[in-house]
């Protein structure tokens, strides 16, 4: 029985369900810790957006190459060695999907635990990943009808807040723009700062899921028109978002309370925005926004595996799927991690998955250079807007941020490095076919 194509829309939600996650929702406490300004954090959020954009583009014209499933694997393996691209799903498998979906199955049960302290995160995380492990281990069609529900749901809810901040709040008076007297952190030269690069993972982190559909391709109609498209529109979408409901948390609430608050940032504005009772609802929609997160990555997540299963006999178990073409194991395998980890602290796990995630799609986006020198790009395929500017400002961007992520955080870097060894030392011991 043949499976049904996610169209355009579909692969669109998909993309912008994977990007909005906990990030937006915890990240902006951490980065008060560093900069205390509304210019320096909208800038934050600006610049991801545009990292992000400029790895959408980048990305939208080597899925359009290589219409395979599969990401970073996949297109790593065609353009240097099948080495680094094992390396990447290994990642993937290992840290790239079950990471965020731990952390959004904390977060969401840390937003119930604000308004109901006896409820157990710990228990109520690992029931949210089972039961959308289980919605995702049937048919194609289903998957995408929850996926679609959930992400509709979710920008409601966003841009419910967003219009309620603007309106009802009180304002604290943020200022947004660069202040060269007075306050040093207002102004530009706060953006050139290693706080500044550091904060970046962060933002990176809460943009992460920007190439979402290219894992996919496989299952998405066109994918040569559409995955492009999907990437760009998503992010485009999200970059508006997140600039605007970051300014309505700043702007309803001090920044000196955010900046104490950590993972629960939306939970103090909505205080602020709706009163206690009105924020304890929100907390809890909040809770249900990060559904969708859990189960974008729970459907992607289990195709890298899955491909990877189709290349290498010893994970063939991987690649096995039901009759409506369903990679259910690497779906089962993929939830098993993702309940390991949400025992770990999360600040940790967000900082080892930013680096090691980050590092994967650099090496990416540098393919996209060896491609065109190779003439690998055939002439219908699409083609990144602005290349090789493009390209090159996700590339510096991500370096800068990298580095500077492994002179603050090193045992956490290191971590994401070690993760890369052991990824090594399997790929030789189990060679591929």
């Amino acid at each position: 029985m043949a499976a049904t194509k996610i169209n355009l829309h579909t692969a669109t939600f998909i993309v912008i369900a994977n990007i909005i996650g906990t990030g937006v929702f915890v990240s902006l406490g951490y980065q008060l810790d560093d900069i205390q300004s509304g210019f320096g954090i909208i800038m934050l959020w600006l610049l991801g957006g545009i990292i992000a954009l400029c790895g959408a583009l980048s990305y939208g014209e080597l899925a359009s190459a290589m219409p395979r499933s599969g990401g970073e694997y996949h297109y790593l393996t065609q353009i240097f060695h099948p080495l680094l691209g094992f390396l990447s799903g290994w990642i993937s498998v290992t840290v790239g999907f079950a990471a965020p979906v731990a952390l959004a199955a904390i977060a969401l049960s840390d937003y119930v635990n604000k308004v109901y302290p006896a409820a157990n995160p710990l228990m109520l995380a690992c029931v949210i990943v089972i039961l959308v492990t289980i919605m995702h281990s049937f048919t194609l069609k289903r998957s995408a009808i929850f996926q679609d529900v959930s992400t509709i749901t979710k920008l409601a809810l966003i841009v419910f807040f967003i219009v309620a901040g603007f309106i009802l709040a009180s304002s604290q008076h943020l200022s947004i723009l660069p202040v060269e007297s007075g306050v040093k952190e207002q102004s530009w030269r706060a953006i050139f700062t290693s706080s500044f690069a550091v904060s970046l993972n962060f933002i990176y982190y809460a943009y992460s899921g920007w190439n979402a559909s290219a894992y996919v391709a496989n299952d998405i109609e066109n994918p040569k028109v559409n995955i492009p498209k999907s990437l760009v529109y998503g992010t485009l979408i999200v970059t508006v978002l997140y600039i605007s409901i970051n300014y309505v948390f700043m702007n309803s609430a001090p920044l000196g309370e955010l900046k104490g608050s950590h993972d629960s940032v939306a939970y103090v504005s909505a205080v602020h925005i709706f009163g206690t009772n009105g924020g304890n609802i929100m907390a809890i929609l909040i809770a249900l926004t990060l559904v969708s997160t859990v189960s974008s990555m729970v459907f992607i997540g289990p195709r890298v595996a899955q491909v990877m299963g189709e290349d290498m006999s010893q994970l063939k178990f991987l690649a096995k799927k039901n009759s409506h073409g369903v990679p259910v194991l690497a779906t089962v395998v993929q939830s098993i991690i993702t309940i390991m980890l949400v025992t770990l602290k999360f600040k940790d796990v967000l900082l080892y998955a930013g680096f090691t995630l980050n590092l994967m799609t650099f090496f990416t986006v540098l393919g996209l250079f060896v491609m065109r020198i190779k003439g690998k790009i055939k002439s219908d395929s699409y083609k990144t807007i602005g290349y090789p500017v493009t390209p090159f400002i996700f590339l510096i961007l991500s370096a800068w941020t990298l580095y500077f992520t492994m002179s603050q955080y090193p045992t956490q870097s290191l971590l994401g490095l070690a993760t890369i060894l052991a990824g090594s030392v399997i790929y030789f011991i189990r060679k591929p076919n």
